[in-house]
């Protein structure tokens, strides 16, 4: 393994070496940093082109000024970057780099994930209901999802989903039409993720979308949207709910220890309810807190399935944080949700919340929660923008896998020897199923990482795609040049991680060191 490692190292360093050469090189003959020198009517313009000549070096060949910069660059390694300056604003492009790499982070990091989730487990479902409605909807959708334009979502979301959107807000009036609509909508969509005999897809059919109707009939009642709240009952339904689900994934419900376990963890986060609640007024609350209350869950959750395990206490230690996590998400959306109404009518904010442009709303300061909320609500729309297009391609990919892996001889031998449809496809078919996208995910989290161009463009996000833009604008070649090595550095460790999560899916594949 250790000379598997050092030879991918080496490997590694020397494609990143040959790509920022050839990179500069090229970066170099497109770009022309005394362009806007060259059209000035200055009386002094060849005193100002020698000026800018000498400070750029630009007098000196392109592999001596590739080898300055390598330098600079070199010094990363020792915690003493040097990548230049972006000469237009004399900002050191390691300042640049701080804010554009971050803003990214958190534009592409809840896309990324919902987009991989949903689109595994929408794509698994639909390779298991081969040839029924809900597999040729699904891919249909996929298609188009996958052909449509991103700046044409992006129109359309906010045109949808933030300008009409907030409109609605001032008399949210949902109306029997869009219950009935969403009502059948839920219903068929439920039915067809059930599937089995036509009496049991009536059935669910029939359960859902009831479920469904009812629970727009409250929210329009209510006037839930106004001022949105989870409260401890739809902690305690939704903490059960999880349990059920969780524990049906994970072992099955005939283990009675795990589905005791989860059962337990979700009574302990309904009892936790009001304790945090007091946690959150004196403590305060920041991001430190709330990933340290997390890392509590799991604790907790991991010590309920050893204290109920018995010799498989492993299986229901991780089906307690298979259910821990999702509901330690629920209490803290419930207690952003307190947020929204004071949010909303706040001066700035003016009751149009769903915004369409920027990271954060100018000027606005308040509590954690308040911020907090602010920050998603400019996430909605980018978020998403990149889902829509991202869960086409993963949907597609993990289909296409696990239809393959469900062909396979040992399935046909789980199958034979009687094991349960639940073990045969989650324990023998989901994993192996994985492979394929152990060699995609890593890399796409890659290029996102390196900038969505033409979301930050249109929702003005200042990212690394924004950055990348803006200096080849400017004629600035220090700052692409970052952004060329971050994205290149990136590159090769995304596969590095991908030879390794192929050696964690599949037993088969070893190193030969």
């Amino acid at each position: 393994m250790f000379l598997f490692m050092l030879r991918r190292f080496l490997t590694s360093a020397l494609v990143v070496l040959a790509s920022t050469l050839l990179m500069y090189v090229l970066v170099d003959l497109a770009i022309d940093p005394l362009f806007d020198l060259r059209t000035s009517t200055a009386p002094n313009k060849e005193q100002l082109i020698a000026n800018r000549i000498a400070a750029l070096d630009l007098d000196q060949p392109v592999l001596v000024r590739y080898l300055d910069w390598l330098r600079g660059a070199s010094g990363c390694l020792v915690g003493s970057c040097d990548l230049g300056v972006a000469w237009s604003s004399g900002q050191k492009v390691t300042d640049q780099l701080g804010g554009a790499i971050m803003t990214t982070i958190q534009l592409v990091t809840a896309a990324t994930l919902l987009a991989i989730l949903v689109g595994v487990a929408v794509g698994i479902v639909s390779a298991l209901r081969q040839y029924s409605g809900f597999d040729y909807t699904i891919t249909f959708q996929s298609f188009v999802l996958y052909s449509l334009p991103i700046f044409w979502v992006a129109v359309l979301l906010k045109q949808y989903l933030a300008i009409e959107f907030n409109s609605f807000l001032a008399d949210a009036d949902i109306g029997w039409k869009f219950t009935l609509v969403g009502s059948l909508l839920v219903g068929a969509f439920a039915a067809g993720v059930a599937g089995g005999s036509r009496a049991r897809r009536l059935k669910v059919f029939g359960v859902a979308g009831l479920v469904t109707a009812l629970a727009l009939l409250y929210v329009d009642r209510t006037r839930w949207l106004e001022d949105p709240s989870l409260g401890i009952v739809g902690i305690a339904v939704g903490g059960v709910g999880l349990a059920f689900l969780m524990t049906h994934l994970s072992t099955g419900l005939r283990n009675t220890r795990a589905r005791n376990s989860a059962l337990t963890v979700a009574a302990i986060g309904v009892v936790l309810y009001y304790p945090l609640l007091y946690v959150y007024y004196y403590v305060g609350a920041s991001w430190p807190i709330m990933f340290a209350l997390l890392g509590i869950a799991i604790v907790v959750a991991i010590l309920v399935g050893w204290v109920w395990g018995g010799p498989d206490w492993r299986q229901s230690s991780r089906t307690g944080v298979f259910t821990a996590v999702p509901i330690a998400v629920l209490l803290f959306v419930d207690k952003l949700m307190s947020a929204w109404q004071p949010y909303a009518e706040s001066n700035l904010i003016k009751g149009r919340p769903i915004a369409t442009i920027g990271p954060r709303t100018p000027g606005l300061s308040g509590s954690f929660w308040i911020e907090t909320m602010d920050l998603f609500t400019h996430l909605l729309l980018p978020s998403i923008a990149l889902v829509l297009i991202s869960f086409a391609s993963y949907t597609r990919y993990s289909r296409a896998s696990m239809l393959e892996v469900m062909n396979q001889d040992y399935i046909r031998t789980a199958r034979a020897k009687g094991l349960t449809e639940r073990t045969v496809v989650m324990r023998h078919a989901f994993r192996n199923s994985l492979i394929p996208l152990a060699s995609i995910v890593p890399v796409d989290v890659i290029t996102l990482i390196g900038g969505a161009v033409i979301t930050e463009t249109i929702f003005g996000w200042f990212g690394m795609g924004r950055l990348f833009v803006d200096s080849l604008s400017h004629n600035e070649i220090d700052p692409v040049m970052a952004y060329i090595l971050i994205v290149g550095v990136l590159a090769v460790v995304a596969n590095f991680v991908a030879d390794l999560l192929y050696a964690v899916l599949d037993p088969r594949i070893r190193v030969n060191a």
